[in-house]
């Protein structure tokens, strides 16, 4: 999906913020008291391939579902900009034996996802396999929005979960777990 404004082609953003969970049940509560709809759990299984400029990662949702989504963002723990492109599967699993003899793998992310919609936010709560707890933000910006607005919306519900800066994080799960897994195996 790109949209087209006055002659100048841009792809799909959002404003994304992720922060490590000290209270889930404290934040899902407030999630469900601010969403506009009921929440959806969701089991994702990512897998990241090697891609120079940007992230590559399919999607599994099911076995008759997925996504292939390339993403570009800042790794910095504060309010960013990710710019991306989603295509959508019927058959992850060719998708997937494909990328992987083509590109080779980077990393692995299994995690259940709790989402709530709080207006044009994507709240999502993750449990991450082999990590834990985590809130990640996406405030989908409208075609022409400024991003300055996104992180305005992201930053007023940061302050309603009460989420402060040192549970913010810059890096992405992939990265994260590839930290805990070196940790883990050195003496």
């Amino acid at each position: 999906m790109v949209y087209a404004n006055a002659g100048v082609l841009r792809m799909p953003s959002n404003i994304e913020i992720k922060a490590n969970l000290k209270n889930r049940a404290s934040v899902e509560l407030i999630a469900a008291q601010l969403s506009d709809t009921e929440p959806e759990l969701i089991q994702q299984e990512d897998v990241f391939f090697r891609c120079d400029g940007a992230r590559l990662k399919l999607r599994i949702l099911g076995r008759d579902r997925g996504e292939l989504i390339r993403y570009e963002r800042a790794d910095m723990a504060n309010a960013r900009c990710s710019r991306y492109t989603i295509a959508r599967t019927s058959d992850p699993q060719n998708l997937l034996d494909i990328l992987t003899k083509t590109l080779g793998t980077t990393g692995l992310v299994k995690k259940m996802r709790t989402l709530y919609l709080i207006g044009q936010t994507r709240v999502h709560l993750d449990q991450v396999q082999n990590l834990g707890d985590f809130l990640e933000l996406e405030v989908v910006l409208r075609p022409g929005q400024d991003e300055s607005e996104g992180r305005s919306i992201a930053d007023a519900l940061l302050a309603r979960f009460g989420i402060d800066k040192q549970q913010l994080l810059a890096e992405a799960y992939v990265d994260l777990l590839a930290r805990h897994l070196h940790t883990v195996e050195s003496p």
